[in-house]
């Protein structure tokens, strides 16, 4: 007998475009994916004028990132490289800094430091800034667009992460569902052939991000896929060596499911079908959360606070999800392709459904918390608000799982005869019903009497005969097919006139697609900054002129206005390295128009109220228009320092600023 591929006719085909439609516009309206680390800071800082070339460039980060020899670049502003090439790990302690090394004599103008890099949850981020030696010039330096893990690439790789989240889920659940819920359905085809290609799809899609990472996180060119110096650097890197686990883990799965729907479809000796049960439940547990395992070990779970419970707990909520929406599927195809599925299975199902829901709200509150951190990250960044899209969808999906639950209880088993009639006709349509539609286009709208009359006895007992007698082959095998279409139809009828197993799938099947959307939403949460990081990096940011931690400069703006002529500016006051001791202070003073203001005189104090130290007296040294410096600036012990600057651009005008910021 020849075996054709399921068609869940136009209620499936309905949600598949559904979900197409839904999953587009939640993708289209996706803003790039950013990732946990942030840059937090530079020095040069972004926009500095600096009288003399500095030695080197560095950057911090909020979170561990990966550095490569080229992932640091300064441009001149003709866009000649100006760094040397070499990088240098200034990490200490919690701080994350990198550096590069600039040519010596360098000359006045702009340059551009560009960087790129890989974010410890394995999401690439860049960006790019400018400084000026002496004063800024034009610059003829032209940065590319596109982001930092985005364009056909970013693309095509986002949609692998897509389908292989989804195919672990069904792959994952499909498994669970037949061996907790419904031994019988190891040997129904739709279900075999749902299962084995959520494994083929999760295996190519592994394979294809095991391929786009190199251009994924680099070139962004698709060509660089193939590229076998790349795919050797992706290889020794955490996510690569994620992707390879992934690979193998895959192999032992597919052994676990040529078991499941071979040896153990065909046992009929209750002992032993419970033994190997127990053998595949025990080995699929084990596989399948080593699957689960190469996300946790690869992104968000494995950085940020405590990893090492972060990390157990995403393996959880992964299984939890492919326990829910894995079986909710596989059932959705048992509803519609073999509808003979007990009563008790689907309760069963719900039991393991309502497990799975407690265990994603524990899991998910922790996870949230570790993520959000604040209420106001939950509403301000864009983290909090998927976030709040998917606890509404999650919600939904709970009240029709609820219906859904209504209709089991209403549901009755059918017997044992009614069960093996449903079950052979499901296995007639599978063979007969791809055949049928293929040709039904042919058939001819005006067809003769004589046609009809065998039609019609074509649905009757002995209709097999009739046809196979009619002197024309082809005429036969016309009529053939149009009585396995008349048997299908009556089959349909039969099965929609049990009104609670209808009312059943069309609820399954509003669940299944409430699922598709909220899964999208998880894909596009995962590869989104965290509330947390992204809060931090905010107000690290806004504090940047007013703030200082261990490790990383001082610098503010201070505007005044001492009410004279040519008497409004802004002072920019850089202190380095900003912490206790011997510290490094250039003072700049501009018009508001940016240029540099020459003025007679300018004072810096600076207090610790807190200690009641100081003021302690600083006077600059004048380098040129506008450009004051001081050496050797001691900062006696750590606090919250005021810096008072007094700017005089008169014999009679001038004012005085201050400024609170922490050091040390």
């Amino acid at each position: 007998m020849t075996t054709t591929a399921p068609r869940l006719g136009t209620a499936v085909a309905r949600l598949l475009i559904l979900a197409a439609a839904l999953l587009g516009t939640l993708l289209a309206g996706a803003a790039p994916a950013s990732a946990h680390a942030a840059l937090t800071g530079s020095d040069p800082r972004d926009g500095a004028v600096v009288a003399t070339a500095p030695k080197e460039v560095n950057l911090t980060f909020s979170e561990q990132v990966a550095m490569s020899a080229d992932s640091i670049r300064v441009l001149d502003p003709a866009g000649r490289r100006a760094d040397t090439g070499e990088m240098r790990d200034l990490c200490s302690g919690s701080v994350i800094r990198y550096g590069v090394g600039l040519r010596a004599g360098l000359p006045d103008g702009t340059y551009t430091v560009a960087w790129q890099t890989v974010s410890a949850d394995s999401h690439p981020i860049a960006g790019a800034f400018t400084f000026s030696i002496g004063a800024p010039s034009a610059t003829s330096v032209a940065l590319p667009e596109q982001n930092a893990g985005g364009g056909l690439v970013g693309g095509l790789y986002g949609i692998a992460r897509y389908l292989s989240y989804a195919s672990f889920a069904v792959l994952v659940g499909g498994g669970a569902f037949v061996l907790a819920c419904w031994p019988r359905g190891a040997g129904v085809r739709p279900v075999q052939r749902t299962v084995v290609r959520a494994w083929l799809t999760l295996t190519v899609a592994t394979l294809a991000m095991l391929l786009l990472r190199n251009p994924y996180t680099g070139s962004g060119e698709l060509s660089d896929a193939f590229d076998l110096a790349g795919l050797k650097s992706v290889l020794e890197t955490k996510t690569g060596a994620a992707l390879t686990s992934r690979l193998l883990l895959l192999g032992a799965a597919a052994l676990f499911v040529a078991v499941l729907f071979g040896s153990y479809a065909r046992r009929t000796d209750p002992k032993e079908r419970k033994d190997l049960a127990f053998g595949l439940g025990l080995g699929g547990t084990v596989v399948a959360a080593g699957i689960a395992g190469t996300w946790a070990l690869a992104e968000h779970a494995s950085t940020g606070i405590q990893p090492g419970i972060a990390m157990p707990v995403d393996i959880l909520h992964l299984l939890a999800v492919a326990a829910w929406l894995g079986g909710l599927t596989v059932l959705l195809v048992a509803l519609y392709r073999a509808p003979s599925v007990e009563r008790s299975a689907v309760e069963r199902f719900s039991k393991v459904a309502f497990g799975s829901v407690l265990v994603l709200a524990a899991t998910g509150l922790y996870q949230s918390w570790r993520q959000v951190g604040s209420w106001s990250a939950l509403t301000d960044t864009r983290y909090g608000q998927l976030l709040l899209v998917k606890i509404g969808l999650l919600a939904v999906l709970l009240g029709i799982a609820w219906v859904s639950r209504r209709w089991t209880q209403r549901l009755a088993d059918p017997t044992p005869t009614e069960a093996g009639d449903e079950a052979e006709e499901a296995r007639t349509a599978d063979d007969t019903r791809a055949e049928s539609e293929a040709e039904s286009e042919e058939q001819s709208e005006e067809q003769s009497e004589e046609g009809m009359a065998l039609v019609g006895a074509a649905s009757e007992p002995g209709s097999e005969t009739a046809a196979e007698s009619h002197p024309d082959p082809e005429r036969a095998a016309q009529l053939a097919r149009q009585r396995a279409a008349v048997a299908t139809a009556r089959r349909k009828r039969e099965r929609d006139a049990d009104p609670e197993r209808a009312g059943l799938r069309r609820s399954v099947l509003t669940e299944a697609a409430v699922a598709v959307v909220l899964l999208a939403v998880t894909t596009v949460l995962t590869s989104t900054e965290p509330g947390r990081t992204e809060e931090e990096a905010g107000r690290t940011g806004s504090a940047a002129g007013s703030a200082a931690v261990p490790d990383r400069p001082v610098d503010i703006r201070l505007p005044f206005d001492t009410g004279g002529v040519d008497g409004k500016g802004v002072v920019r006051l850089s202190l380095d390295p900003g912490r206790t001791g011997a510290n490094a202070l250039h003072l700049f003073v501009e018009r508001p128009n940016g240029k540099p203001l020459d003025v007679p005189e300018v004072k810096v104090a600076l207090t610790l109220k807190a200690k009641d130290v100081g003021p302690l007296p600083v006077a600059p040294d004048r380098i040129q228009t506008g450009h004051w410096s001081a050496s050797g600036v001691q900062i006696p012990m750590p606090g919250e320092w005021t810096i008072q600057v007094t700017v005089r651009t008169s014999d009679i005008d001038q004012t005085t600023i201050d400024k609170n910021v922490k050091i040390g």
